[in-house]
């Protein structure tokens, strides 16, 4: 138990060392930021569309964060790949390149939203062909476009992609934004603390003397 005023001072502090955290302050893309990651991907040979859509997405950015929506469809059995034992999964390969993903991803407040498994065929579907099975659904959560291109950026993830490449047989990935999550982390993590003064408070005040 501790004294009330200083309760609520530490956890005040608690909540806005996480909330400058998971909160992204560096502001929208600037033109030259831009400018160079299209001069990058063109020079890595990305075709015309890609480069277009690409461009379309960074000049939109707001500097806040965004979620990025995946649709995949799982490569079972996948192909052999050197270091993969024999035997191993489409789930096995995705798992060895998460294993590189993930440290960089909870560094920069980027996690999952939402994972699931499709548990039947498309029941809507128009305007578009072979979209009918899916494996996964999974919504990524990203503190900016910022963070994304550093984590896409990284040379240490060349060698791992190919994992991600030859578990999937296609793919459909989009980003939302803006974006609401009634879940938000950062008002989840304010109610909790709020409790824990409100009850450090009342368990003070019941231990005074009349």
């Amino acid at each position: 138990m501790v004294r009330p005023a200083l309760a609520w001072i530490a956890l005040l502090l608690v909540w806005l060392i996480f909330f400058s955290w998971y909160t992204s302050f560096a502001g929208p893309l600037t033109a030259e930021e831009v400018a160079f990651v299209i001069e990058r991907a063109e020079a890595q040979g990305a075709p015309a569309e890609d480069l277009a859509h690409l461009k379309r997405f960074l000049e939109s950015d707001t500097g806040d964060d965004f979620v990025m929506v995946n649709l995949i469809e799982m490569n079972d059995p996948p192909p052999k790949m050197d270091g993969v034992p024999e035997g191993a999964t489409s789930q096995d390969l995705m798992d060895r390149y998460m294993e590189h993903m993930y440290p960089e991803l909870f560094k920069r407040a980027s996690h999952p939203v939402l994972v699931g498994q499709a548990t039947a065929p498309a029941l809507d579907l128009w305007g578009i062909e072979g979209a009918e099975e899916w494996t996964t659904a999974g919504l990524m959560r990203y503190r900016s476009r910022r963070d994304l291109l550093e984590i896409a950026g990284n040379p240490a993830f060349q060698g791992p992609h190919e994992f991600k490449i030859a578990a999937m047989s296609k793919t459909i990935a989009f980003p939302v934004d803006p974006w609401f999550s009634a879940g938000d982390p950062r008002f989840l993590l304010a109610l909790i603390l709020i409790i824990v003064g409100l009850s450090n408070s009342l368990y003070w005040a019941k231990s005074r003397p009349s």
